[in-house]
């Protein structure tokens, strides 16, 4: 890898297109930036990113680590 060049990153992002009620809701954590939505949707804004992070730490992983596939059958058993 040469000197100057930054180590891959990765990131997940989510938008929320519901909120009405004149409230900016912004999140960010461990690998996630959160936007908008009703305050319902950012919670299970949220509560999402959170559960995809603690599958993550429990397979010693990051999110620049997996594969797309991957993170599909983390989003799926997270959703559930």
């Amino acid at each position: 890898m040469r000197a100057n060049r930054k180590p891959k990153g990765a990131a997940l992002v989510g938008i929320g297109l519901d909120g009405q009620d004149g409230t900016t809701r912004l999140t960010r954590g461990k690998n996630f930036v959160l936007y908008g939505g009703s305050e319902q949707t950012h919670s299970v804004m949220q509560e999402t990113a959170i559960k995809i992070n603690e599958h993550l730490d429990s397979r010693g992983k990051r999110l620049e680590e997996i594969t797309p596939n991957e993170l599909r059958d983390i989003c799926q058993k997270v959703i559930r």
